[in-house]
């Protein structure tokens, strides 16, 4: 939904994003940056800069319109040009299954991932996607930032739209979209052996603010919680022992049925992958007694004052990255892949000259270097790099003033412009980095 636009054309069904409405300082979703009619452009750009994969999403209700019933054969059709044309640049496809945009029937009707339908109705629809494709996609992602599911933020992400946002609720979402996850693994493991399948996390490190030790065990918490349990399930099939003991203690009831076990225990991931952007600090002072620790950062999410911050007060730390790779490696014995990596700025094209980024070369010099130490001085063993991103879209909170590409994108939140592709000063150092495979930093 970040890039296709073309919300209701060749029988794509409505997902909650296609309903959203602009605000004062974001877009709508009915034409992100056309890359529906323009991916052509966009992976000739990804050619030129050196790229050699590309992560994309399969939007689930463009392939079925209503989520649970028939294929739609123009969306899929769409998916099969753009994919070949990865392929014909030397551009290798990843595809991610889900993007937070759950077609708008099933949120409706079944509250989103609230019902198992709706996981029924989901790996149908990946088991297709990954049939039809596996000769050309060997590599695949089910959620964007899964853990994020357990978090608030789930209400906004799932297809949830009526409720009370309880604590159980978040357990029952997050728990039917790892049952999801499951499903899938087994699937490709079964069916397809030389296809890979990975889980991935939004890694965000939460540092203790000093040290007192309620704090830094509040930091434990919050890794256990919010990235080991996931990571944990993706490799060893079963949730973190602490956050059981916690569904046990606080007697939450969460759609547990007898055979889940069974089904969580099918998971191999053969790799794990993950966003990042920046770290943050917990100061266990300002969270309530009796908070759940999946609320925590509802109550403290810090600023680091040891390093630099972006404009929208984002931590820029480098060896946080570092310290994520090394530690997943270690922990987890299974290849690490860092599939986002970037910086947000606020920029303006005057028309004729290429945007100065420097700060962006510079944050992702920063983050490769780190990537670097981690694989020949720690001995982490990482599949590849993928930023976040080739070029400026709508955030995920709708904001196109948030720009993150090496190419600019000539369109603001209510003004269309052109859509015109610019080259920023980071595309021409991307192309340097890339065609020498990071020598020439």
């Amino acid at each position: 939904m970040q890039t296709e636009g073309a919300a209701q054309l060749d029988g794509k069904g409505r997902s909650v994003y296609d309903v959203r409405p602009a605000g004062p300082n974001t877009s709508d979703w009915q034409v992100a940056i056309d890359d529906y009619h323009r991916y052509e452009e966009d992976l000739d750009l990804m050619q030129a800069m050196h790229m050699n994969m590309y992560r994309l999403q399969i939007s689930w209700s463009r392939v079925v319109p209503d989520g649970d019933g028939e294929f739609n054969q123009a969306g899929i059709a769409f998916y099969d040009r753009l994919i070949d044309a990865c392929i014909a640049r030397g551009i290798t496809p990843m595809v991610c299954l889900y993007h937070f945009d759950m077609p708008l029937a099933l949120a409706k009707k079944y509250n989103g991932f609230m019902s198992r339908h709706t996981v029924d109705a989901f790996v149908r629809f990946g088991q297709a996607m990954i049939a039809h494709f596996h000769d050309r996609v060997k590599y695949w992602l089910v959620f964007n930032e899964h853990n994020l599911y357990f978090t608030d933020e789930v209400f906004n992400i799932s297809g949830y739209l009526k409720g009370e946002k309880t604590l159980p609720e978040m357990y029952q979402i997050f728990h039917h979209t790892m049952l999801a996850h499951a499903r899938l693994d087994a699937f490709v493991h079964q069916t397809y052996p030389d296809v890979k399948i990975g889980g991935m996390l939004a890694y965000t490190p939460i540092y203790p603010q000093d040290a007192d030790p309620k704090t830094i065990f509040a930091a434990r918490q919050l890794d256990e919680f919010l990235n080991n349990n996931l990571n944990s399930a993706y490799v060893n099939g079963h949730y973190s022992p602490e956050v059981w003991r916690y569904i046990k203690r606080a007697g939450l009831q969460f759609d547990w049925q007898p055979d889940d076990a069974k089904v969580l225990a099918q998971q191999h991931a053969d790799f794990i992958a993950f966003s990042y952007y920046r770290s943050a600090v917990v100061d266990a002072t300002k969270i309530p007694d009796g908070t759940p620790v999946n609320r925590y950062l509802a109550h403290s999410f810090e600023e680091n004052s040891f390093v630099p911050q972006t404009e929208w007060g984002w931590a820029i730390d480098p060896l946080g990255l570092r310290n994520v790779i090394t530690k997943l490696y270690d922990q987890y014995q299974v290849p690490v892949f860092p599939v986002e990596n970037g910086i947000g700025i606020h920029e303006t094209w005057d028309g004729k000259h290429p945007i100065d980024d420097t700060a962006r070369i510079d944050y992702h010099r920063a983050h490769i270097q780190a990537m670097q130490a981690a694989m020949f001085e720690d001995g982490a063993e990482v599949l590849g790099y993928l930023g976040w991103g080739l070029i400026d879209i709508p955030s995920s909170h709708a904001d196109m003033e948030k720009r993150y590409g090496a190419v600019y994108v000539n369109r603001g939140n209510h003004d269309l412009r052109d859509l015109r592709r610019v080259p920023k000063k980071s595309f021409y150092w991307f192309q340097q980095v890339f065609g020498s495979n990071g020598e020439k930093l």
